[in-house]
């Protein structure tokens, strides 16, 4: 299987490769487990050649596609030293409110279960690649948000990973399973945003918050502005 290569932010990548890792995620959604680099280079107008130059093979590019989707969901950044209650819960809200749209949309849905389906047959590199570019890649990028809350006296929590696996699951809930097994379930912006601030409420409960953030969280604070293509 060819190597990943850790895309942890869209930088990385130019605007021809995003445009050809969309069509890929729009071929995913057609296909699912039938994906071929040929189907991939004919809908993306580029040549075999060049997707093997990008992205080594077929393993590659299904990385490369977890990792761009993963990108979407964005880790405010905080300050350490000037850490408050308020940019805490911020943080934490617009990672929950940008990981719902990420499972929730249709690429993802058809990404899981095309790896899903390969584990179930005995070939896990599909479920491996999107454990280690999706899940716990994200746990890598939130968990030093959670450090901090906790240095600053935010949090309380002996152990990051199970914090970080309480405030997935108040997040999740049973959303993501629900799609998989094909609920007609449409989540709005509004309930995207105000299952966010709940999930990121509820967490702080949990952990140690005592008092409110400094001024009220809104569903529309979270809200992502990005086009419709760019979701997992």
């Amino acid at each position: 299987m060819q190597a990943s290569v850790d895309i942890d932010t869209s930088e990385a990548l130019t605007e021809r490769q995003k445009a050809v890792l969309d069509a890929a995620l729009r071929l995913l959604v057609e296909e699912g487990d039938q994906l071929t680099m040929t189907a991939v280079a004919r809908r993306a107008s580029c040549s075999k050649e060049t997707l093997y130059k990008w992205f080594g093979d077929r393993d590659g590019l299904l990385t490369a596609i977890v990792q761009w989707q993963a990108s979407k969901v964005r880790v405010v950044p905080v300050d350490g030293k000037g850490l408050t209650l308020a940019s805490l819960t911020v943080s934490l809200a617009r990672f929950a409110s940008d990981w719902l749209k990420v499972i929730s949309s249709d690429t993802s849905i058809a990404l899981n279960r095309v790896a899903i389906g390969r584990a179930g047959s005995g070939n896990d590199d599909l479920g491996a690649i999107v454990l280690e570019n999706g899940r716990f890649a994200l746990a890598r990028r939130l968990k030093p948000v959670l450090e901090a809350g906790r240095q600053a006296g935010l949090l309380e929590f002996s152990d990051a990973e199970v914090a970080f696996r309480t405030f997935f699951g108040l997040v999740a809930r049973d959303v993501q399973i629900r799609l998989l097994l094909g609920d007609q379930l449409k989540l709005t912006d509004a309930a995207i945003g105000g299952d966010a601030v709940r999930a990121t409420q509820q967490f702080l409960a949990l952990y140690g918050a005592k008092t409110g953030p400094q001024g009220p969280l809104e569903p529309d604070d979270f809200r992502s502005s990005r086009p419709e293509i760019i979701r997992l």
